[in-house]
């Protein structure tokens, strides 16, 4: 029996103790539970388990395979060093649905038919809300509420599609549907297209990602950190387990890679500068999964377990600033190097983590544009490499200048609390760890993975995009070209619905209102007319209520029946 439980579920109910115990022994049931399902997981054998019959249909709750294993262990190691990071929360609330969400995520990396997944996609919406609504600002209310909706949408449209796929192919296997032709409109496609609307909008696809720099960073310091690691991933091991080699995903993604960046070069709050770049990265998973091959679908997974876990320690990183300065703005911030080095090397390591060889983000990257390459994609490899270059820009470079670096402001906060520093600094040994040995990340991807990553010339060319993005970098400062961090609101796709499809609706209510009330006064001016016709007729003086003279009366009778008879003969007549 114990073979057929889903190391999520140990998370979830473990997190059901945390209001009952006091705030130490929940710091220990916190770092306890990850540490056990990861334990659990090493025993758990290849191959489906926890199979339930369900109203004529099967419920896989444990599928364990390559591809779920990978994502299952970085999502748990994730949610250990989340734990650490967050010990010193003192709040039960949070600590609960923390634990809830990252056991939602991998429960739902574990499901092996569409139901099982759609009960932990929800999980995964309603308990990670709360650590926006932790924050406890009407802000955080507004935009949590905001995003609860975005997620819970996500989790019907997924219903709707998963049932007309159910009621279609009469299975509910959660596997590839990327054979079923999305470019024709019947009832299966159909499914195949709200599936994939419903991943698409978790992934953040372009105008369906505007919930993720407006949700993050409204997340208390430790609860984004949470929240940086689980949901998008979730989404893109949807995408790699339904939908590999789909070529619709390309174009999505390469759109996916660009358009956050402009934003992130424009922002000033250095939390939603990281969710544009973790939104850009994205972007290179989505064009692997669209390209499908065996080595591309390594790739990404290999690029998905190093996101999580450089973007988890740059968050922790920003997270220490804001927790000790009350501000995460570049505008507000600047020379924190020289109260804060730990946290300011921790961050210098998350971003050389994302591209720089002997780090893990290297090691994804390379894989990826590999198999970018052997696919003959040269547009496709040459845009991932100027992004990939842009988000080292952005992340490696502006953004540790802005917080650490540049004009001093005189701000001399303490160092992080000892437990975010020993988080961080766990991140960046898995970070170092993974990219310095990579075969150790080779041996958990799904297929068989021979490229040599540090051949010369792949570490020349690496070398030689970092120095020349260095380079512009330095030149740009120099000559004033980089815009200034400055307090701003940047208006998204989500203006679309917030503003302008708001003005449009309260424009149409406004017309609707006048329109009834246009109709309300006709309607009782009409009513008054009818009514005083009807007074001035009826009324003693009136033509049908005074009295009339018998004679009268004998004519008009008379009259009538005389104008009945010649109706009546003319119709005869004319009748034949």
């Amino acid at each position: 029996m114990v073979s057929e439980i889903n190391p999520g579920l140990i998370l979830i109910v473990g997190a059901l103790l945390m209001p009952i115990v006091p705030h130490v022994v929940r710091g220990l049931v916190s770092l306890a539970l990850p540490l056990i399902a990861m334990l659990h997981l090493w025993t758990l054998p290849f191959g489906d388990a926890g199979t339930v019959a369900l109203f004529g249909y099967e419920l896989v709750t444990l599928r364990v395979d390559k591809l779920s294993f990978a994502f299952g262990f970085v999502f748990l190691l994730a949610a250990l060093l989340a734990a650490i990071y967050a010990l010193h929360v003192r709040g039960w609330l949070e600590a609960m649905t923390a634990q809830m969400y990252a056991g939602a995520a991998i429960g739902a990396v574990f499901a092996g038919d569409l139901i099982t997944l759609f009960v932990f996609w929800e999980i995964t919406a309603i308990a990670s809300v709360f650590l926006i609504w932790a924050n406890r600002t009407e802000r955080a209310i507004a935009v949590g509420m905001r995003y609860l909706v975005v997620q819970v949408s996500s989790g019907v449209i997924l219903l709707s599609g998963v049932l007309i796929y159910a009621h279609q192919s009469g299975s509910i296997t959660f596997s590839a549907i990327a054979d079923i032709d999305i470019a024709t409109m019947d009832q299966t496609s159909l499914a195949a297209w709200l599936i994939l609307l419903a991943i698409g909008i978790k992934c953040a696809f372009p105008l369906l990602h505007a919930w993720l720099p407006d949700a993050y960073p409204e997340g208390t310091v430790t609860g984004t950190v949470w929240l940086s690691a689980f949901t998008t991933k979730l989404a893109v091991y949807a995408l790699v387990r339904g939908f590999p080699g789909s070529d619709i995903l390309i174009p999505i993604g390469i759109v996916m890679t660009i358009y956050p960046l402009v934003y992130a070069i424009l922002e000033d709050d250095l939390r939603r500068v990281l969710c544009h770049a973790l939104n850009s990265q994205l972007g290179f998973m989505v064009i692997g999964v669209g390209i499908g091959t065996g080595f591309a679908i390594s790739a990404v997974t290999a690029q998905a377990f190093g996101s999580i876990l450089y973007k988890a320690l740059l968050f922790m990183s920003i997270g220490a600033v804001l927790y000790r300065t009350g501000t995460a703005r570049a505008s507000e911030l600047g020379g924190l190097a020289k109260s804060m080095p730990w946290t300011a090397s921790f961050a210098i390591i998350g971003a050389m983590a994302m591209s720089t060889p002997l780090f893990i983000g290297y090691v994804g990257k390379a894989l990826l544009s590999a198999a970018v390459a052997a696919d003959g994609a040269l547009i496709t490899w040459v845009i991932l490499t100027l992004t990939s270059a842009g988000v080292f820009l952005v992340v490696g470079l502006r953004l540790i200048t802005s917080a650490f670096f540049a004009t001093d402001r005189q701000l001399r906060p303490s160092e992080a609390p000892g437990n975010m520093q020993f988080a961080m600094a766990g991140a960046a040994v898995a970070c170092f760890v993974f990219g310095a040995a990579p075969w150790l990340l080779y041996d958990l991807l799904p297929a068989p993975v021979t490229y040599d990553v540090y051949k010369p010339s792949s570490v020349v060319t690496q070398f030689q995009m970092l120095v020349f993005t260095a380079l512009v970098f330095t030149v740009f400062s120099i000559w004033g070209w980089l815009p200034r961090p400055r307090p701003t609101t940047l208006i998204n796709a989500d203006w679309f619905y917030r503003k302008l499809g708001y003005n449009i609706g309260a424009t149409l209510l406004l017309m609707m209102r006048d329109l009834v009330q246009f109709v309300g006064r006709a309607t009782k001016a009409a009513t008054l007319a009818v009514e005083r016709n009807i007074s001035r007729t009826h009324n003693p003086d009136g033509i049908l209520g005074r009295t009339w003279a018998t004679g009268t009366m004998a004519f008009v009778a008379t009259a009538m029946l005389a104008a009945y008879l010649l109706i009546f003969y003319a119709r005869a007549l004319t009748t034949g």
